[in-house]
C-alpha cells in the first residue's frame, strides 16, 4: 500500500479549535488529516479545567445546537455544573461546568478516532505549500509533504511560544511541549501581519496537602447539561469547588519577587488579557484591596491536582511557594507545577473573511488563539466555523456565516474580522447587542435547523430538537388558554409576595408575573400538569423554562427581533471589492483608510468598523443608489 499524502482538508493543531474543525469537516463528508505534536494531548485543557461561564456558556450551547461536539464532551466529563447569573435576567444566564480534564481529552480523542474520515499525524508543520496564492498542502519538520484542498491553522499558543518562570525562560507552546517554528515567518513574507500576545496560568496544588476545612465550599447544581441532544451520557462523581482569599501577608511575599518578575522588568512586552490579570498585576492595579478571591478547582476524579484559579503568575517558583503558605487552607500545600506566563504569535484577524478564510492566501483558514482570541469556547466556535466553511468551499457550495443577531458565534467572528484585536479577545454578554434573543436556552431554536441544513447535525438529532420545539409551542398555547381559580393559586401567590387574584385568570397572566416561577406553580399545583401536554422528565425543566421566558419577556423579545430585522437589511447589501475607497473624497480620511484596509463585505459590516460614521455609511448608500 502506498503512503497516503492527499486529503480534502488538513487541520494543523488538535486543541479545541482543531478538534471542532476536524470533527465538523469529517462529519460533513471531508477526508481530514489532523496534525498534532502529541496525539495523547488532544483537546488538552491547558489552563482552567472548566467549560462555559459568562457568555462562553452561550457559545458552547450554540456549538452543540449546530452539531459540534464541545457540549457533549463537556457533559461526559463534568464534575460540577452551575448556571451563573441566575439573579439576573435570562439573557445573562450562563452555564458553566468544571471538568475532569483527563477524561475531557480522552473523550475527544475517542470521538475523533471513531470517525473513519479523520486520520492523524503526530508531528509539527513548519511550512505551507503555496501555489500562486493558493495553499495546497503542508510540510512537516521531517520533510514529509501532505497535500489538500484546504488547510486550517489552529496552532494555539505554539507559534514561537516562549515560557516565563521568573527570570528563567524556555521555548515551548505549553509546559513540557515544544513550540512551533517556521510558519510565522512564512506568513509574514506572504503579507500577514503578526503580533505577540501573552497569557498565564496559576500553580497546581497537591489535593492531599490542602486543608479543605478552612475553605468555603461551593456546591454545584444537579441534572443540568450543556447538550440539547445527548441526554443519557455517563455521569462522573460530582466534586465541589472551594473558595479562599489572599491577604496582606500573601501580598507582601509576592511583592518581594517583583524585581524578578518578567511582567515588570521589561522582559514581557506583549499583549495580555485585561479581564484576567496575573496576581502580581492585580496587586499593582488594585493596590487599595487587602485581599483577592481565589477558587480551588479539582482537575479530575482520579487526579490529586487542584487548580488555583485567580492566582495566575510568572513570578519565580520560590516566591509562589512562600506566598501560598500564607493563604488560609494552603498553609501546608505543595506545588505540583508552578505558574508561568507564555508569549506566542498571532495574526491580525481583519485579514480574514467571515468564513475565517484568509484574504491573502486562498484555501487557508485560521481559527482559535492564532486569531488573537483566548478561551476554549471561543477557539471551539472558530474551529467549527472554519471546518464547516472549508468543507463547503471544496464542494463548491455557498459559505456559512452567522450574523450578529443569530448567534454569539456570529458576534465573535464579526468582531474579529471587522475590529481586530488589541488584547486577547474574550466574549462577554455586553458585546452582543441582541443578547436578549441570543440566550443560552434558545440556542437550539436559533441554530438546529441551520446545522441540519448544511449536513452537520444528523437527522436523528434534529428530530430531538423538533420534538422539544413542538412541546414548547404546544404548552405555550395551552398556558394562554388554561384558566385557574383564586382558591387554587392564591396561597401560592401570597407565599411568593405576589398579589392574590379575585376572579378566574388565565395561567399565562400568572406566569407573566415577575415573582412567579412556572415550574414552582406546577409542582405546588400538580393537577395543572394534567391540563398540559406531558413532558418527558429529562427535558421537563428545559421545556417549562423555555415557555416561561417566552411569556415573561414577550414584549422585549418582540421589540428586539424587530430591531434585529432592520439591521439585517444592511447585511444584505454587498460592497466587497466594489469601491476604491481611497478615491472617494466625500468619505472622511479615517473612513477611507479603514475601509481600504478591511474591505468590508457588507454595508452592515462597514458600519461596525471603529471610526466609520453614519455620514460615511450614507455616502456609500448614495453611491450604491440606495
Amino acid at each position: 500500500m502506498s503512503f497516503q499524502n492527499e486529503y480534502d482538508i488538513i487541520v494543523v493543531g488538535a486543541g479545541h479549535a482543531g478538534c471542532e474543525a476536524a470533527s465538523a469537516a469529517a462529519k460533513m463528508g471531508s477526508n481530514v488529516l489532523l496534525i498534532t505534536l502529541d496525539i495523547n494531548r488532544i483537546a488538552q485543557m491547558s489552563c482552567n479545567p472548566a467549560v462555559g461561564g459568562i457568555a462562553k456558556g452561550q457559545i458552547v450551547r450554540e456549538i452543540d445546537a449546530l452539531g459540534g461536539m464541545m457540549g457533549k464532551i463537556t457533559d461526559q466529563s463534568t464534575l460540577q455544573f452551575r448556571m451563573l447569573n441566575r439573579s439576573k435576567g435570562p439573557a445573562m444566564w450562563s452555564p458553566r461546568a468544571q471538568c475532569d480534564k483527563i477524561r475531557f481529552s480522552e473523550y475527544w480523542r475517542i470521538e475523533l478516532q471513531n470517525n473513519e474520515r479523520v486520520s492523524f499525524w503526530q508531528g509539527s508543520v513548519v511550512e505551507l505549500i503555496v501555489d500562486h496564492d493558493k495553499v495546497i498542502g503542508v510540510i512537516t519538520e521531517i520533510g514529509i509533504k501532505f497535500y489538500s484542498k484546504a488547510v486550517i491553522l489552529t496552532n494555539g499558543t505554539f507559534l514561537n511560544g516562549l515560557l516565563h518562570f521568573g527570570q528563567n525562560r524556555m521555548k515551548g507552546g505549553r509546559i513540557s511541549e515544544p513550540s512551533s517554528v517556521g510558519l510565522t515567518e512564512q506568513l509574514i513574507n506572504c503579507g500577514f501581519v503578526a503580533g505577540r500576545m501573552k497569557t498565564g496560568t496559576p500553580p497546581r496544588l497537591d489535593r492531599r496537602t490542602i486543608d479543605f476545612e478552612m475553605l468555603d465550599e461551593q456546591v454545584g447544581e444537579v441534572g443540568n447539561k450543556f447538550s440539547f441532544y445527548y441526554r443519557n451520557e455517563t455521569v462522573l462523581p460530582q466534586m465541589n469547588c472551594h473558595i479562599t482569599y489572599t491577604n496582606e501577608a500573601v501580598h507582601g511575599e509576592l511583592e518581594k519577587g517583583f524585581k524578578d518578575s518578567p511582567m515588570f522588568d521589561g522582559t514581557i512586552t506583549s499583549l495580555g488579557p485585561r479581564y484576567c490579570p496575573s496576581i502580581e498585576t492585580k496587586l499593582v492595579i488594585f493596590n487599595e484591596k487587602n485581599s483577592h478571591q481565589l477558587y480551588l478547582e479539582p482537575e479530575g476524579v482520579d487526579s490529586i491536582e487542584y487548580y488555583l484559579n485567580g492566582f495566575s503568575t510568572s513570578l519565580p517558583y520560590e516566591v509562589q511557594e512562600s506566598a501560598i503558605k500564607f493563604i488560609p487552607g494552603l498553609e501546608h500545600a505543595k506545588i505540583i507545577r508552578p505558574g508561568y506566563a507564555i508569549e506566542y504569535d498571532f495574526f491580525d484577524p481583519t485579514k480574514l473573511l467571515h468564513t475565517l478564510e484568509s484574504k491573502i492566501l486562498n484555501n487557508l483558514y485560521l481559527a482559535g488563539q492564532i486569531n488573537g482570541t483566548t478561551g476554549y469556547e471561543e477557539a471551539g466556535a472558530q474551529g467549527l466555523m472554519a471546518g464547516i466553511n472549508a468543507n463547503l468551499k471544496i464542494r463548491e457550495l455557498d459559505s456559512f456565516v452567522l450574523l450578529r443577531n443569530q448567534a454569539y458565534v456570529g458576534v465573535l467572528i464579526d468582531d474579529l474580522v471587522t475590529k481586530g484585536v488589541d488584547e486577547p479577545y474574550r466574549m462577554f454578554t455586553s458585546r452582543a447587542e441582541h443578547r436578549l434573543i441570543l440566550r443560552q436556552d434558545n440556542a437550539d431554536e436559533r441554530l438546529s435547523a441551520l446545522g441540519y441544513s448544511i449536513g452537520l447535525l444528523p437527522e436523528y438529532l434534529f428530530n430531538v430538537y423538533l420534538k422539544k420545539s413542538i412541546l414548547v409551542n404546544t404548552i405555550f398555547d395551552q398556558v394562554a388558554n388554561v384558566s385557574v381559580k383564586p382558591e387554587i393559586v392564591n396561597d401560592f401567590l401570597i407565599a411568593n409576595d405576589s398579589a392574590p387574584i379575585r376572579y378566574k385568570t388565565k395561567l399565562y397572566n400568572i406566569v407573566s408575573r415577575p415573582n412567579i416561577c412556572f415550574k414552582d406553580i406546577l409542582e405546588k399545583n400538580t393537577f395543572l400538569k394534567g391540563k398540559l401536554e406531558p413532558v418527558p422528565s429529562e427535558i421537563f425543566s428545559e421545556v417549562i423554562e423555555a415557555v416561561e421566558v417566552r411569556i415573561k419577556y414577550a414584549g422585549y423579545i418582540s421589540r428586539e427581533n424587530s430591531i434585529a430585522d432592520k439591521i439585517k437589511r444592511l447585511e444584505s447589501i454587498k460592497i466587497e471589492n466594489k469601491f476604491d475607497y481611497s478615491t472617494i473624497l466625500s468619505l472622511s480620511t479615517e473612513a477611507r483608510q479603514k475601509l481600504q484596509k478591511i474591505n468590508p463585505e457588507t454595508i452592515g459590516q462597514a458600519g461596525r468598523i471603529p471610526g466609520i460614521s453614519p455620514n460615511d455609511i450614507n455616502v456609500l448608500l448614495i453611491l450604491l443608489g440606495r
